[in-house]
């Protein structure tokens, strides 16, 4: 119901001619469906189980520490994303690279010639990146060539091709002779970041879309851009009080138990103590926890919705006593760390330095317990940065999503459901819905436009301008 005292399950109020929508879910995907729909003046319920909004992308305390639960970056052809953080106002927390540059650091080569660089010149595509390949010292003359070709090759694939997404990316690499090393050393790198899986394990579909989009679209595409604050600052506070500012009713602590049709049309959606009625409800949640509260009938093979896989990632969070890297971040290869990034400043760290790790397509290590996860990581860190070796750890945790992204394999896009289902004025929206991306935050504020623009049509109501501002997300 409305703001102020909540009624007794079922009483019928003078709104109730005006029910407006609920939106179950106060990740990405959740809080930008209700931001839409507020923005075209329907009456908003939003409903997060969790005592926060953010979804999986969030922070926590640790001691004075403000801690992500996991590191996240976007890139510039994120459009859906930079529309969300300007739309909170928190676009200048997250900026974007001027210009696409990568440290990649291979622990296999001697010290002093250890670190190669993927940057993009202010060229057109793809010659914005030709200098950065032809000196990559990663790869033989004869790899990077291959690699050239490969990307030729990708760029002509065609997105809209149904046969893509059964076919894996590494065997399409390996077939336009793509060496094992060009793979680990290049398609892996950027691949294994973005998809949450390697290319032997990646639908060709979902794999095709980040690097044509990503390297091959524009010369800027693949800059990236990173929270310089707590992702609780962004996703939390800022999407709270923009939530607020637009009318939303928020309610945090509110689980859920039902979501069912009425015999007017409308919807009903039970949380403990209290039952909302609506016109349109949109489902924000994981794919299960969407099986579970889907009415029946609502899609033609809910049972898909559970098969759909999920991949975990696991980070390593190092605090040591002084500075040990000079870089915002860098890559690594020949080793078990895959990016490792500077995160003091962002949780409040005032000496020493925090660095945190983000391991990927971690299904070997994420139920490692945190003894052996220190025995592995810290002596592959003294490894690739030297200024670690003098250095007291004051403390090291981990953090675990184990079921962080849905899987990329082959075969996944067609489970993946859009927006409407078959019951009138119920949506569907997160990142695992079919939004042509990966599991990212893009794809999860792309599934809640695309959620919204279903909703308003049914109801009527004209779509917010400053929603739709960027073309590819509705």
């Amino acid at each position: 119901m409305s703001d102020g005292a909540r009624p007794a399950p079922g009483q019928r109020t003078p709104e109730s001619a005006a029910r407006g929508a609920v939106v179950i879910g106060g990740g990405l995907a959740g809080i930008t469906a209700a931001l839409a729909l507020a923005d075209a003046g329907v009456r908003v319920t939003l409903l997060e189980g969790r005592p926060r909004l953010g979804g999986l992308a969030f922070s926590f305390q640790r001691g004075e520490l403000t801690v992500d639960n996991g590191q996240h970056v976007y890139l510039r052809c994120c459009t859906a994303y930079r529309w969300f953080l300007d739309r909170i106002e928190g676009a200048a927390l997250a900026p974007l690279q001027d210009r696409l540059d990568v440290p990649v650091v291979d622990l296999a080569k001697p010290e002093g010639r250890r670190l190669g660089r993927l940057r993009r010149d202010p060229l057109p595509v793809p010659l914005h990146l030709g200098r950065s390949l032809a000196a990559y010292p990663h790869l033989s003359l004869a790899e990077r060539a291959s690699v050239g070709r490969a990307a030729l090759a990708l760029k002509g694939l065609d997105l809209a091709d149904p046969t893509l997404d059964t076919q894996d990316f590494g065997s399409w690499l390996a077939a336009h002779g793509q060496s094992a090393r060009a793979i680990e050393a290049l398609w892996d790198l950027v691949g294994v970041a973005t998809l949450n899986a390697v290319a032997g394990d990646s639908s060709l579909g979902l794999a095709a879309m980040v690097f044509k989009t990503g390297l091959l679209s524009d010369p800027g595409a693949a800059d990236i851009g990173w929270a310089h604050v707590p992702l609780g600052e962004l996703h939390d506070r800022l999407a709270r009080k923009a939530l607020d500012s637009a009318g939303v009713r928020t309610e945090v602590r509110s689980r859920v138990t039902s979501v069912s049709v009425m015999e007017n049309g409308g919807w009903r959606v039970e949380v403990p103590g209290e039952r909302i009625e609506a016109d349109a409800v949109v489902l924000a949640v994981p794919q299960r926890e969407a099986y579970e509260l889907l009415p029946p009938g609502a899609l033609d093979a809910p049972e898909r919705l559970l098969e759909i896989g999920t991949a975990p990632i696991l980070n390593v969070h190092v605090v040591y006593d002084r500075k040990v890297l000079a870089r915002p971040f860098f890559a690594a290869l020949g080793t078990p760390v895959q990016w490792v990034f500077d995160r003091t400043h962002a949780s409040g760290l005032r000496s020493g330095q925090y660095l945190a790790l983000s391991q990927s397509a971690a299904q070997d290590d994420i139920d490692l317990p945190v003894a052996e996860l220190r025995a592995r990581y810290v002596p592959e860190l003294e490894k690739l940065l030297p200024g670690t070796r003098g250095a007291v750890i004051e403390d090291f945790f981990v953090t675990r999503e184990r079921t962080a992204t849905f899987a990329p394999t082959p075969g996944v896009g067609r489970l993946r459901p859009g927006a409407r289902t078959k019951a009138s004025g119920l949506y569907l929206a997160g990142a695992w819905t079919a939004t042509g991306w990966p599991a990212t935050m893009e794809s999860a504020v792309r599934s809640g436009v695309s959620a919204a623009d279903a909703a308003l049509r049914a109801l009527g109501r004209p779509r917010p301008s400053r929603l739709f501002a960027f073309e590819e997300a509705a």
